[in-house]
């Protein structure tokens, strides 16, 4: 009894998130507002070249909608960047957040990409131990691979996770210190405020939902380190 318990809370604090993030994004999505004139794509590039931005490339990714600070480019999925929802508009005015955020040097932002190349690398050292550990095994025969397992479970899977809540403020700053006194500054009528808070929550939330997932993979690997 008590092991299903627990199963049910790991279910939902692993898989909740990801539906909460998930939901939100789908029920605002669903049909245009009658007050945008223009889709989430026109939007950021009215509000890059309003701030300055005009070298900032907006461009459509299947890749999820981010912002990547090497490129200078805001990209968005290709609902957000023809859509006229009113999660493609709030969407876009995020990651112009972050394009901002870039542009003014910002501590928090740096560090996030300083910390995002430190969790990429890791999780190429992750993969190497990972494909190297049979072989280890074989040749060695001592409790220390199952350790080294464990160290590239959590390099591959774990330190995904790590990264994005140390930089959790950096989307919760992009949402609600950037977008969103962009979008309540005319975008927006005011009854819409409150649903694009909620939208501006969720975008924070993505990546952390994300990897919250991932850790599924990562207790699959404990396992192996347990036997």
């Amino acid at each position: 009894m008590y092991a299903v318990i627990i199963l049910i809370v790991l279910v939902v604090l692993i898989f909740g998130p990801q539906y909460w993030v998930s939901t939100v994004l789908n029920h605002y999505n669903r049909k245009p507002e009658q007050n945008f004139t223009g889709t989430g794509g026109e939007l950021a590039r009215h509000l890059l070249d309003r701030f300055g931005l005009q070298a900032v490339k907006v461009e459509i990714t299947g890749e999820g909608d981010h912002y990547d600070p090497i490129a200078k480019s805001v990209r968005l999925g290709e609902d957000r960047f023809n859509g006229q929802t009113l999660t493609a508009i709030t969407i876009a005015a995020h990651e112009v957040g972050h394009a901002i955020q870039d542009a003014r040097r910002e501590k928090l932002f740096q560090w996030r990409v300083r910390f995002a190349k430190l969790a990429v690398g890791g999780q190429k050292v992750g993969s190497l131990l990972l494909f190297m550990v049979p072989l280890l095994s074989v040749i060695t025969r001592v409790p220390a691979v199952g350790m080294i397992t464990l160290l590239a479970a959590f390099l591959v899977m774990g330190i995904g996770l790590l990264v994005q809540l140390i930089t959790l403020p950096v989307e919760l700053d992009a949402s609600f210190q950037k977008a969103l006194p962009m979008l309540e500054s005319g975008y927006l009528l005011p009854e819409q405020y409150g649903q694009a808070r909620k939208i501006l929550r969720a975008a924070a939330f993505t990546y952390v939902a994300a990897s919250l997932a991932g850790l599924l993979n990562f207790w699959r690997w404990m396992k192996v380190f347990r036997k």
